[in-house]
This record gives structure tokens, sequence and C-alpha cells, in this order.
């Protein structure tokens, strides 16, 4: 081994010089790497730390070993043309690799001016940590967006840590950093860390693109496996649009993946223990679609994923992003749909996350009459910004386009739409016209929605929105938001304050049953029995309800029959079809020991068969966004707490439906319908094989002829007490 001349090795100034070694250099290439001077090629290595570096040309024969200079951790010496290896030795071995600065620009002219733009939906293609080849050298891309920072470094095992080690390259005024560090590889632990516009150190930066993440309490970033899965779901994929427009029938099971099921360990199961179980369970009680808490990586637990971090990186809590890839094919091929909630509305303000990311407000409004949730403690996306809008445009394709999720449930809409949400006067901005409408947020999710209808053809997006803002599920081009459906908030609230009533009262609140009809094909609604009203004190539905035990079974069935047969998708969040007695506790599973109980295996069979109902009969699912597919035929008698309304469908059976919110029979109860013959008895939420009395109509009724209510036949019936019946009439 020879030693390198220097003689063409330049000084470096002492300014240049003292920025280097404090880690505060912004464009490292203009010192570091192969240089061309007006002697010849020379070259910069720093790396402090090591006890010597050596440089082996693939022209040469053996290494030269490059001199020691000023900073300490420099070394510098001629190089001839060529490309050349480093040899480094450090305290406890020797290392060879490729100079990170020995290597051009990364991301094409394209990806930098699209990122500037604000308009790179397939963001995670460019910015994050992707393995990659250079120059026929494997190793990690890195790039990230911090358009107000000083110098950004990526760092981790393979740097100690020390983000002198390997600052990025600025491209230009795109505010995008990158650098690519050869022989790197998946698995490696990794963060940013940035010098702010002041000169000031920040906490180190988990990626805000990250496609893997470490797991909490760890908050490092995670370099992906690159190979992409090989899906088998083209048939599905063809086919959801169909299975997911607002005729088909769609009953969702919504469930945090944590706490369905403990292994006997106590530990949750990961992506593909979760398919061998919860797939069989959720086809055979009919779901149509699985609806997931957020799965996106966030650090606090207890949060159930509502303040995630990760906005492209589903939760190690589970296994690898390729394991949450083979849940949802499980899902796919036992023809179960997936929709994930999803979170655009706000952030939580960890130091490792996306607060002052780059020194400045990058993610977030400076102000925090615009930038703070005061309910959550969370910072509040600036929609208005259009790098930030499109991080999560290209989020929400990311979950929908590389995992083949079907829908997403986007989260807090109402917080996002107005600009006074949770606040009082003199706490919020308004907007430009001097209203409480917040007109970014507004454009953003048409925006969302458009993009989504065009990329994704046959995805839904759901809108948990519990306002009465016109037009949520509108078309775009008519005003609209452009959602596929929104959940109805309005009628879960009016309903479960119902039920919880005790039956003698009801009758002076008959009115919060038929509300929602009064406004039910405004929008295309789901109905939601959702996670958030089984905790904090709620009560689970079964304990909702007043009464003794038999009472309470009673009224669930029956509030879940009226339920399965109202307008409307459906959505039941997990323990609600076993009658769980215990709020919801994301620390623990389901009691699933209650089905050893009869009344609570009644309940599941309930869920079930309805769902079989629900899917079965047209009349109960082709006109749920369709007012010629309901009518009432006994409103208004409060004084027994009795409903009855007719569903139909064009070319299908009708549907009666009679419920009686009494613990009091009703014997030969009359009801006007539309045309005689057989109505056939197919549920009784009184069934035996339920756990109810029994009580009911046999295989069903002979209608009479003769006017009553307005109809020409009518049908005397035993009403059960508490219970929802279901009878099937003769085709027209």
């Amino acid at each position: 081994m020879t030693d390198a001349t220097i003689d063409r090795v330049p000084a470096l100034d002492a300014t240049t010089a003292e920025a280097l070694a404090a880690g505060r250099l912004g464009d490292p290439f203009a010192v570091l790497g192969p240089h061309q001077g007006e002697r010849g090629r020379y070259l910069r290595v720093f790396v402090p730390g090591a006890e010597s570096v050596s440089v082996q040309a693939d022209s040469a024969k053996e290494p030269v070993r490059l001199r020691r200079s000023e900073p300490e951790g420099l070394f510098v010496g001629d190089i001839e043309p060529g490309p050349y290896r480093l040899l480094i030795r450090w305290p406890g071995g020797e290392q060879e690799t490729e100079d990170p600065y020995g290597f051009g620009a990364l991301l094409g002219d394209l990806d930098i001016h699209l990122i500037a733009e604000g308009s790179h939906l397939d963001l995670a293609s460019a910015l994050g940590a992707r393995p990659v080849a250079v120059d026929g050298v494997r190793g990690v891309r890195f790039a990230v967006w911090a358009p107000n920072a000083r110098r950004v470094s990526v760092v981790g095992d393979f740097n100690v840590w020390d983000g002198r080690r390997h600052p990025m390259r600025r491209r230009g005024g795109s505010g995008v950093w990158e650098l690519f560090i050869p022989r790197l590889g998946s698995g490696e632990l990794y963060k940013y860390e940035l010098v702010d516009a002041q000169g000031y150190l920040l906490p180190q930066k988990a990626d805000p693109v990250a496609r893997a993440a470490e797991l909490p309490p760890g908050t490092a970033s995670i370099v992906p496996r690159q190979e992409p899965h090989r899906w088998n779901d083209a048939e599905w994929m063809a086919g959801r649009a169909a299975r997911q427009q607002a005729e088909a029938p769609i009953s969702i099971y919504e469930l945090h993946p944590g706490s369905w099921v403990r292994e006997a360990g106590g530990e949750s199961p990961d992506w593909r223990g979760l398919a061998r179980r919860l797939v069989p369970y959720a086809k055979a009680m009919g779901f149509t679609h699985v609806e997931l808490l957020p799965v996106s990586e966030h650090p606090f637990a207890g949060s159930w994923g509502y303040q995630p971090l990760g906005l492209f990186a589903p939760t190690r809590r589970f296994g690898e992003p390729e394991d949450f890839a083979l849940f949802v094919e499980a899902c796919h091929e036992a023809g179960i749909g997936v929709i994930l909630d999803w979170v655009p509305a706000h952030f939580p303000a960890d130091a490792h996350g996306l607060a002052r990311f780059d020194g400045s407000a990058l993610y977030e409004h400076e102000d925090p009459r615009e930038g703070f949730h005061q309910d959550w403690n969370t910072l509040i996306y600036n929609l208005g910004r259009r790098e930030v809008a499109n991080f999560l445009f290209a989020s929400a394709l990311y979950w929908l386009e590389h995992f083949h999720v079907d829908g997403l449930r986007v989260d807090a809409v109402a917080s996002m739409l107005y600009r006074d949400y949770s606040r009082q006067p003199g706490e919020w901005v308004p907007n430009i016209h001097g209203g409480r409408e917040n007109l970014e947020a507004v454009e953003f999710l048409r925006r969302l929605n458009t993009i989504v209808a065009e990329r994704c053809p046959g995805a839904v997006m759901i809108a948990e929105e519990s306002t009465a803002w016109p037009g949520v599920t509108a078309p775009v081009r008519d005003g609209g938001l452009g959602f596929a459906y929104k959940w109805n908030m309005g009628w879960m609230h009016d309903t479960l304050h119902y039920v919880e009533r005790d039956p003698i009262h009801r009758r002076h609140h008959h009115q919060a049953m038929t509300f929602g009809l009064v406004y039910a094909y405004s929008e295309r609604f789901v109905l939601p029995l959702s996670h958030d009203e089984v905790v904090h004190g709620k009560g689970s539905l079964l304990e909702k309800m007043p009464g003794d035990d038999w009472q309470k079974f009673a009224g669930l069935r029956g509030y879940l029959g009226f339920m399965w047969t109202h307008p409307g998708k459906k959505l039941l969040f997990m323990g609600g079809e076993i009658a769980q007695r215990r709020e919801w506790n994301h620390d623990g599973e389901l009691d699933w020991d209650l089905l050893k109980d009869p009344r609570h295996r009644g309940v599941q069979q309930l869920v079930g068969d309805l769902n079989r109902l629900y899917r079965d009969l047209p009349a109960l699912h082709v006109g749920d966004a369709r007012p010629d597919g309901f009518r009432w035929l006994i409103e208004n008698d409060a004084e027994q707490s009795v409903y009855a309304y007719l569903r139909t469908a064009p070319g299908a059976e009708p549907v009666l439906v009679l419920v009686n919110m009494t613990p009091v029979p009703r014997w030969g109860y009359r009801v006007g319908i539309p045309a005689g013959g057989w109505w056939r008895e197919v549920f009784n939420s009184d069934a035996d094989i339920y756990g109810g009395s029994g009580l009911g109509n046999g295989g069903g009724v002979d209608a009479r002829e003769g006017g009553h209510g307005g109809e020409p036949a009518f049908l005397d019936l035993v009403l059960p007490p508490l219970a929802t019946l279901i009878l099937v009439g003769p085709r027209d």
C-alpha cells in the first residue's frame, strides 16, 4: 500500500472546515467525494472516529492510503479517474464500501418537479428509504422533504447515529434532500438528523414516508423490503365495484386487530394468525367487509391508532408489511372486503414525528388557533399547503394501491370542515370570507375523492362526519364532497338514546326511532354501532339496555333486528355480535367465554342470520339509498311503541318488518299490507334459537282481504316482547 499525494487537494477554508466538523455543512457534495481541480482529480472523505482510510481504484493493483487533514476525521488525497472503493479502518474492524459522495443526483427531474409542485401522487416511490442499485452498486437511496432545514443527515446503526457522517444533498429549491448509502439493505434502522435554518440541532426524526417502522417504544424507521407482493386477487379486484355499490348488501365488522383475540400467552396474533382466525369467522358470520381501526404506525397504543405518525407504514405490532398484504389477500380470497380507518385530520406532537419537522411549522399551521386540536392535544395538518395535501393524497393511494385495500373510512371529517370545531369565540381564525367553513379542507376532501375515483376504480371512501354538512356523498361535479358513504351518526345517537330508556317511557320519545327516515336518503349512509359507543363509560350494547337480563338480551336482539332492516349499510363493532357485557378494553380481548352461555350464542346466531337475510333479500339492501325502497305502514303507534314498515325492490319479494319496543306481547296486532296471500315469517328475534321466549307466528300468516290503514289487505299478528319480526310476502 502506498500513501496518497495531496498535491491536487486544495485546503478547506476555516469556515467550511468548522461547519464540516460541527455537522452544519449544508452542501456536503461541494466538499466531499471526488472533485476535479486545476491540477487534477482529488478526493475528500469525512469519517469521524476512523483510524485510517485507503482508496482502492478499480484500475489499480493496490490501495492508496489517504492522508489525514483538518478537521479531525477528514482524509484527503489525489485520485486517478474511474470507479473506486473506500477501505476504512475503525477501532473495531475494517469496512469496505463505495463512497456515498461518489454518486450523482438520484431522483429524476420529473420526480423533483412533481414533489416541489405538490403533485407527486406516488410519493413512496420517490421519498423515504428504497433499496436500489446505482451504477451497479446495491444500497439504499434516502430522500426526504425538509425545505427549511440547513442540513439533513441520515443516521442509524450503520454510522453509530452520528449526523456528521452522512449529510445529504439538497436538490435545489425543491426542499428535497437525498443520499445513496452503498451496501445497506432491508432491515436497517434509520432516522433523519436535521439542523434548522437558525443552526439549531433538532431531535432526530422518523421518516415521514417510511414504509416500515420500529416497534414502539422504539421510534426509528426501517428500510423495507423492495420486492412487491405478488397478488392473486385479480378476480376480487375486478368485481369489487359491484360488491360496494349503493345497491349491494354491505355489512361491516369493525375491529381493533390487537384486541379481537389473544394467543395463549396473552399476546396479539400477527397478521397471518389473524387471517387464520378472523377471516373464517367473519365469513361464517355473513359480514361482507372488515373495517380495521387505524393500522398506520402510531406511538401510543392507547390512541387505538387514531394518532398515527407512520402514514405509509403498517404497524409493526402485527408483523411485516408483507404480512399485512397477505392478510388483505386472505380476506379477498374469502370474499371479504377490507376497509381501513385513515386519519388525515391531525397528528400527534411527538418529538420524533412531523411536529416542526425541519424547525418550522412544515406539516402543521403556525398559528395554534388553526394548528392545534384542543380535544386531542394534537396538531392539525395545513391542508392549504399543496405539499402537505399531496403527502396525504399519496398516503391514501399507497394503502389502496399497494395493499389492495378496498376503502378508507376518513376519520373526524367534521373537525376538518369547520374552523371553529370545538372552539370558543376568539379561539379560531375565520376563512377569507369571514366564515367558519374550512375552505382548504373542503378542497382537500374533494380532490382526495376525485383522485381515488380516478386511480382506484371500485374503492370506496367513507366519511365519519357528524354534522349536517350538505352533500357529503354528492358528486364533486355537483358541489359535493364526493364520498361514497357517510356514517349516520344522527341515527346512531337517536336510536341508542331511545333504547337506553325504560320501555315505559319510550312512548314519549317515539320519534327518535322514526326521525332517521326524514333524512335517510339525503346521503348514502352507513348505520354505525362503532367502537366509540362502547368505551369511556358508555357501557356495552347489552348493558345499555334497561331491565333485567332477560329484557337486556331481548332488547338488544330487537334493536339489532331494527338496525338490519332499516335503510342504510350496516356496521357493528366487534363484541356486539356476542353481547359483550364489558366495555371494550384495547389491552385485552373479547370475552369469548361468554359463548358458553346460550343467550350470548343466541345473539351471535341472530347477527349471522340477519346478515344472511340482508344479503339474500334484495328488498333489504337494494333500496338502502333509494326512497322508493321504504314505506311506513305504522309510524305513529307511540302508545304501544310499535313500528311497521315495508321494504321493497323491483322484481323482488316485499319484506314486512314489525318492531315491538316494549316487553308487553301484542296479540292480534293488525297491520295493513299492500297484497294478500301468504306472508311467511323468516325472522323473529324472540325465537327460542336466539334465547327468546319462542312467541311468534309459526311459519307465517295468511293475509285477509279488506282495507286497513289505507292498504287493500291486512295481517293479524302476534308481536313478541322487545322483538323484531321479518315477514316476506308474495312477489307481484
